[in-house]
């Protein structure tokens, strides 16, 4: 065994600073919880002015989609949440992708193999369950194996996997940063697969190797790996390495009793967007799903994200994703964009709906810009503006507005000559027109303007009044609806 060559990885550890990693496996697409340990990782590394590590653990070669690289480096990119190492950008620590690292883990095991903390087996077990690692150890007769009768099975070709070697008596205590100290007996402790049979990692063994040999300093992952946690501490410790801060986070549930699961139909985080949610509000969401700040603020920018986040406010208890709450999120986003930011943002989905190219989409913001939730919304609240929909004269009856058909076939009638004398088609002009007319006519606005938005819109709910779509309408096409609102009246 060439020792040298193991004193020289660990030459190059980092040393000295926080280090944190986001691990995911390329399995297709970024679910809720993964984000949230994307930036929890991300956060816990900014606020200790640390780095941020993109590793990817691809070990479990069936379940690889195709493309789902990119999706992790698309997302993480949309997120702001860059990575100071990782397969693209490169490291004093690489290569950043598990497979890229195998002759690293049977290099591991030999050594662990040497120091009595690994055995190999070889009873036939189904490939299944080298995952599952159900195994009774006493039962296990190649845990008894001599190094002498295991080398000599190894030497004549038989197969076999490298299982972890846990004590048999005993208990082995762990401390989590959000958990506290937990002790289990060993004989709890199963003696998981380390290598497989066709000599790639299991994740048990192939996180721990990598994580000490990048230097990582807190681990974060979901607490469903709690259970694992002690067989961790047990494998450090025969090597002999020093054990990273455990940061395990419970779980993201679609209600009290159900995880988010994809197969339900809960959102990934590409859904999420699809679904007219804005990035920077989703991260905001997400980052307090389990996480308390104290205090009484909610919107957080990434920025004041890295300096408010602190281990100590995530909670032990699983957080439930609340749709209406991330709406009203979305909602406070949109509300705090420039005009122009929002007419960039809803271009397209005003352009599913409004497609006259001589109408100008930016004069929609103020309308839609305070009404909006989501950005899918918009499509259907400006549908009439490129085509006047069928509608009922009933329409035209208000009784807050005080009018019926009769008053406003009136008004329309009246207000018709006023709008086609306007010569200079602002919205202020049109706004005082109206105004000065009601009060010629010794009527409430709303009498007068009641019937023209129903003319014009064909719809009694609508993004902004009667001024604001006439002026969007353009005055032929406001004076053309009114003339056919009078037809229907008539």
């Amino acid at each position: 065994m060439d020792i040298k060559w193991f004193e020289d990885m660990e030459a190059r550890i980092p040393h000295g600073e926080v280090r944190t990693r986001f691990a995911p496996s390329p399995t297709g697409y970024m679910h809720v919880g993964n984000l949230r340990t994307a930036l929890y990782t991300y956060l816990i590394a900014k606020k200790g002015k640390g780095k941020f590590v993109l590793r990817i653990e691809d070990t479990d070669q069936g379940r690889l989609v195709e493309g789902a690289v990119d999706v992790i480096y698309k997302t993480m990119k949309d997120c702001g949440l860059s990575h100071d190492e990782g397969p693209d950008v490169g490291g004093p620590v690489g290569p950043y992708i598990q497979t890229e690292r195998r002759e690293l883990y049977g290099k591991y095991a030999e050594l662990l193999l040497e120091k009595g903390g690994a055995y190999r087996c070889f009873c036939q077990k189904a490939e299944a369950e080298e995952d599952g690692e159900e195994f009774k150890r006493i039962e296990n007769p190649c845990a008894r194996l001599t190094k002498e009768e295991s080398d000599a099975k190894a030497e004549a070709g038989e197969p076999f996997v490298l299982r972890q070697r846990i004590p048999r008596e005993g208990t082995t205590t762990f401390h989590d940063e959000i958990f506290g100290d937990i002790t289990v007996t060993n004989d709890t402790l199963d003696d998981n697969v380390l290598i497989k049979s066709d000599g790639l990692p299991t994740y048990n063994f192939a996180n721990v190797i990598d994580d000490h040999l990048m230097g990582i300093t807190h681990v974060v992952r979901g607490s469903e790996y709690l259970a694992s946690a002690p067989k961790y501490n047990l494998l450090y410790e025969a090597f002999g390495w020093e054990i990273p801060k455990y940061v395990h986070c419970s779980p993201v549930m679609r209600d009290h009793h159900n995880k988010m699961s994809k197969r339900h139909g809960d959102p990934s985080y590409e859904d999420l967007l699809a679904q007219g949610y804005l990035t920077d509000a989703v991260l905001n969401y997400v980052a307090l799903l389990g996480w308390s700040p104290g205090g009484e603020q909610e919107i957080y920018s990434l920025e004041e994200l890295c300096e408010a986040f602190d281990i100590s406010g995530i909670s032990k208890s699983p957080a439930i994703f609340d749709i209406e709450k991330l709406t009203y999120f979305n909602a406070e986003y949109i509300k705090a964009l420039s005009p122009e930011g929002f007419t960039k943002l809803a271009e397209p989905y005003i352009r599913q709906s409004v497609k006259k190219p001589e109408i100008d989409i930016s004069l929609f913001a103020p309308l839609l810009q305070p009404r909006t939730d989501k950005l899918t919304d918009i499509p259907a609240k400006i549908d009439f503006f490129d085509e006047l929909p069928e509608y009922d004269v009933e329409l035209y009856t208000n009784k807050k507005s005080k009018t019926d058909a009769a008053i406003s076939l009136d008004m329309l009638n009246k207000a018709l000559p006023a709008m086609e004398a306007i010569s200079l088609w602002t919205e202020e002009i049109i706004h005082d027109t109206l105004i000065e007319f009601a009060e010629k006519l010794e009527v409430k606005n709303a009498t007068l303007m009641w019937p023209i938005r129903i003319a014009v819109a064909g719809k009694s709910v609508t993004p902004g009044g009667a001024v604001e779509i006439c002026r969007i309408l353009g005055k032929d096409e406001t004076i053309h609806r009114m003339k056919i609102g009078i037809e229907k009246l008539n």
